[in-house]
Order: C-alpha cells, then structure tokens, then sequence
C-alpha cells in the first residue's frame, strides 16, 4: 500500500500499490502544475514528457481479477430506459439476454429494474423486486457474476440473497440511508458514483465551477463521498468509484470527465466508466440537421470510449452491446502489455 495526504484536510488514506506510479500532483488532484497542458514540474514547456506508466485497472476484494479492463454487460428490467426499454421487460428475455451477453464476452452482468435517463420517475420497491430478483436467481444459477443496479437498500440485500455479487448504486448510497448499512454488514463490493439528486431534475444540478475543471471537482466530491462510506464501516478495498456520466452532466462535462480520467483514478480506487449509448454520443454523431443519433446508433462510439477507458486504467467498463468492446479492451490489453 501506498499512503497519500489528502491535500483537502480529509483523513489520510491507504492508497493500493497498483496506482503507486500515478504522478504525486494527479494523486492530490491538482494536476501540472505549469500553465501548458500535460507539463509536469521540472519539465520545460516545449519539450516531450517521459513516458508515464499506465496505472494499472486495479482489484475489487470480493470479485473475480480480470488482469485488464472487465466488460461489464446491461440487462435493463425495464419499460422506459433510455436505449433498450422493453426489450427484455419479461424475466425470460432478460435471463436469455444475460446468457447472451457471458457468451459474447462480459465479464460481469448488471441487472437493472429502475430507468434512471433524465427525467425518469421512481417505480415502487415491490415493483423494482418483482423486475429484479428473479432475474438474478436465474442469472446466478448460471454461474453469472452479477451487479445489481438499485437506489434502494432492500433492493439491494434481496438481490445479494439471490446470488448478486455487486452493488452499483447510481447514489453512492445517498438515496437510501439504509444502503450503506447493508453493503457494510454484506461485505459486498459497491460502487460509488458521483451523484447529485434523483434523475426527475438532475440536470438543474450540472453547474461545475471549480477553476480547475470539471474533473477536479468530481473527484474532489466522490473522495469526500468516499470518505463518508468508508466511515460507515465499508471496507474501502471493496469499493469502485464511477464519475456518473450523463447524471447531472452536460455533454461538454461528460468529455472533459473522460478526458480527465487520471483525476479520477488519481483517488486510488478501481474506476467504473458507464458512457453506453448516452445522450452526449448521440450529440456528437447528430446528422447534418443537428438531430441526435438514436441510441442503438452509438455502439461504435462506445467501444472507441471502452478502447480509450480500459487504455488509461479504468477497471471496468458498463455497456449495452458487448462484442465490440469485449475487442476493445482486449486490443487496449494487448498495446499496454507490449509497452510495459
């Protein structure tokens, strides 16, 4: 392990050796220090840097090491998400679609029984079980490694009950007071993503005004979120941190979190990094009228981000079409396995 002051007065924290070769000013979340980007102390404007080693996509206690960047597949239980609703709302089509997705590459699966696009209203607990549960009592049967999408902590305990491994909150545990209890009684890995309010009006919330960057300030309040988890008994070597793209985001923020992802994995933890199909895609691939480019349009683009994440660290990746990206992160495995 590797300990590293918190520059912001947080408690000091134990750092993994994996993410020892991060340089010192990425670590405190500051970035160079000079007015050129991408020039570190000491080194003249101008002139090229030495090579900075990788750092490494890290390991969550209590999951499967991948050795290079896990794919993780989406199975949405829904009716209204964003880019597939409805397409495997009946438990069958879900648990086929889970299969499908292990056999075309995923590392891990991610049921979901709430949409949370902008703008989505919440469904009710009984509800979210009845899409949930028997999904992943089917999936895990199958030998599935499982992550179970939920904001609430019932949600969460039943689906850990029926063979989930994973819990990824969208609220890193701020929805449900509950949550973290359960993930700390559970020994389950959780993922914490930077959130800042229910999807119905979260984008009232995407103002980012840190002279530093967008990505400063994200990371500078999910390690302050992952403090709080922490101190609530969380085993800090079973958690993963997620900028939540596209939650409270604009679609300019969205690519400078991407562009700044060093900031991020700068806090020591595995990073999850969810750009699937997102809206901030479709901007970026609009037609010559400006109209966006439909959801199921964007997969290619996703696996160009999976390509990018899994290169510069990222532990996993959450996508909708898997066989693109499962290629992806293995040619980025292959380049940073001859660099080293």
């Amino acid at each position: 392990m590797t300990v590293t002051a918190d520059p912001h007065g947080a408690p000091v924290q134990a750092r993994p050796a994996a993410w020892a070769g991060v340089p010192a000013d990425n670590q405190a979340g500051h970035g160079p220090a000079s007015g050129h980007p991408g020039v570190e102390h000491g080194q003249a404007a101008g002139t090229a840097p030495e090579a900075r080693p990788h750092p490494r996509p890290g390991h969550v206690v209590g999951l499967p090491e991948y050795g290079r960047c896990a794919v993780m597949g989406v199975v949405n239980v829904t009716p209204d998400s964003f880019s597939d609703g409805g397409r495997w709302f009946d438990t069958d089509a879900a648990v086929a679609h889970g299969l499908e997705l292990l056999e075309q590459g995923a590392d891990l699966i991610d049921v979901g029984g709430e949409s949370t696009r902008p703008g989505a209203s919440r469904v009710s607990e009984a509800e979210e079980l009845r899409r949930v549960l028997p999904v992943v009592r089917e999936l895990a049967a199958a030998g599935a490694v499982l992550s179970v999408d939920t904001m609430r902590a019932r949600v969460a305990s039943a689906a850990l009950e029926s063979g989930a491994r994973l819990v990824n909150d969208v609220s890193g545990g701020l929805a449900d007071p509950a949550m973290l209890r359960v993930v700390a009684e559970t020994g389950a890995p959780f993922v914490v993503m930077h959130w800042r309010g229910q999807s119905v009006d979260m984008q009232s919330r995407a103002v980012y005004d840190d002279p530093r960057g967008t990505a400063a300030q994200v990371a500078d309040e999910l390690r302050r979120r992952l403090d709080e988890v922490v101190a609530a008994g969380i085993d800090p070597e079973r958690t993963v941190l997620d900028p939540g793209l596209g939650f409270a985001k604009t679609a300019e923020h969205n690519w400078q979190l991407l562009a700044g992802l060093d900031r991020l994995l700068a806090l020591g933890r595995p990073v999850l990094v969810a750009a699937s199909r997102k809206g901030f895609l479709g901007k970026l691939l609009a037609d010559g009228e400006g109209n966006p480019r439909p959801a199921a349009g964007r997969d290619a683009a996703t696996a160009a981000i999976s390509a990018l994440a899994a290169d510069r660290g990222a532990w996993a990746v959450r996508v909708h079409d898997v066989p693109p990206t499962a290629d992806a992160v293995r040619v980025a495995a292959a380049i940073r396995g001859a660099a080293r």
